[in-house]
């Protein structure tokens, strides 16, 4: 009985949406892990965010807005990473403040019904349009060819970006890559996971499989294919339980990432932080 409803268009799109978001998202979430991005990819989850409420307040397309906040957040995030005066947590902070503020103020002025301002805030996979999949497929299909083809340029600067910048390596311009990268993944996954918890599903699956291997290539896949369960798992849930699919899909992710870490070999492991990723 269950299976029936499967032929329905709305769960057709909501699986396949599932699979291009976990992929692209865990994908993206293991450069955030491993290079130790993880506020930095919260500020943009929420730039994406008052971005899409600004697209809804003025009239425009959401994703519109999303992406062009979260690439101007990005564009921001990484001088100020690198050069700031001040700590770098400390002026991420505040431009997360200011796009967290920025979202409210949009919510606020919006006027009538804000339905479609909360679907944005928990987000609703049942709900993506065959128009999501496409961009959602594209920008996954770009992601992992942009991996494929720069995968030792970006191996090298996770190990090490002084000593790839020394040997010739664009370090920064790949740097600056996987910030715009995390930009778009968040823009492309707004619709079906949500701005307050979109991150979730890039950090915890990535991190889930930093807990089970050495290898960045192994990381990569296990991630994807966390991912893309927590989607599916998720989104059963949601339907069995009648409970929204964003925060189950979250859930599920969690809960992966608990079962990873109790079963880590890596916490026998003295030290086991310090070592390089392998290939």
């Amino acid at each position: 009985m269950a299976l029936s409803i499967l032929q329905y268009q709305f769960m057709q799109n909501a699986i396949l949406a599932g699979l291009l978001g976990g992929i692209t998202c865990s994908v993206v979430g293991v450069f955030v892990v491993t290079m130790h991005l993880s506020f930095i990819g919260v500020c943009i989850a929420h730039a994406a965010f008052a971005g899409a409420l600004l697209g809804l307040w003025l009239g425009f397309n959401p994703l519109i807005g999303a992406l062009l906040f979260s690439l101007a957040s990005a564009a921001v995030i990484g001088p100020v990473a690198d050069r700031g005066e001040l700590n770098p947590d400390t002026s991420i902070g505040i431009v997360f403040s200011l796009m967290l503020g920025l979202a409210f103020l949009f919510m606020g002025l919006m006027p009538g019904a804000r339905t479609e301002a909360l679907n944005l805030l928990w987000g609703s996979i049942l709900t993506v349009t065959r128009h999501n999949i496409i961009f959602l497929a594209t920008m996954a299909g770009v992601i992992v060819a942009l991996v494929v083809a720069f995968y030792k340029e970006i191996q090298a600067v996770i190990c090490h970006r002084q000593v790839a910048l020394a040997v010739g390596i664009p370090a920064t311009l790949i740097f600056y890559g996987l910030l715009f990268s995390t930009g778009v993944t968040v823009t492309a996954s707004l619709q079906s996971i949500g701005g307050l918890l979109i991150y979730s599903l890039i950090l915890n699956p990535a991190a889930a499989a930093y807990q089970l291997t050495y290898s960045l290539k192994k990381m990569l896949l296990m991630a994807a294919a966390f991912g893309v369960a927590s989607c599916w798992a998720g989104l059963a849930a949601s339907y069995l339980l009648d409970i929204p699919s964003g925060a189950a899909i979250v859930i599920t992710s969690a809960i992966i990432f608990g079962l990873a870490t109790a079963f880590s070999p890596k916490r026998k492991v003295k030290g086991w932080r310090q070592v390089p990723l392998a290939g």
